[in-house]
């Protein structure tokens, strides 16, 4: 059964670790990989990447990108969205911050949080406009 709009723009916001697929050219499966996010009801999603990494590449190639999240229990259910990117700009402290509480206990995020900083390279913080939603509750199958 399909989420209504509230449900999955409430799932997505959990902190789920997302599967990040965007188009990686002729004669290639999409690119797939973790990634984590951030995403507020209503709002853009996103994501921090290196500014060298293959993701950006292929990201700024296409213009777009999905998500997909999707959890066991309580019941099965996934969230994907997909959608333009709107703005891409430098990473700041302060964003590698907020990605990573929402993901780390909070005792592992100034350790986590010094570390890349200094040691994951440039980072860029590109934004999707979520457009198209595909999602289901599949119930306690």
């Amino acid at each position: 059964m399909a989420l209504t709009r509230e449900e999955r723009e409430q799932f997505l916001a959990e902190p789920h670790i997302a599967a990040l697929a965007v188009d990686a050219g002729p004669g290639r499966a999409p690119l797939t990989v973790p990634i984590w996010y951030q995403y507020e009801p209503g709002g853009d999603i996103w994501i921090m990447t290196g500014l060298d990494s293959r993701k950006n590449e292929l990201i700024s190639a296409a213009g777009r990108f999905s998500l997909m999240v999707d959890r066991l229990e309580p019941t099965i259910r996934y969230v994907s969205v997909e959608g333009p990117v709107v703005d891409t700009a430098p990473a700041t402290l302060d964003q590698l911050r907020e990605v990573s509480a929402r993901y780390l206990p909070a005792d592992k995020v100034d350790g986590y949080v010094d570390f890349a900083w200094k040691n994951h390279g440039e980072q860029l913080v590109l934004r999707m406009r979520p457009e198209r939603w595909v999602s289901s509750d599949l119930g306690q199958v």
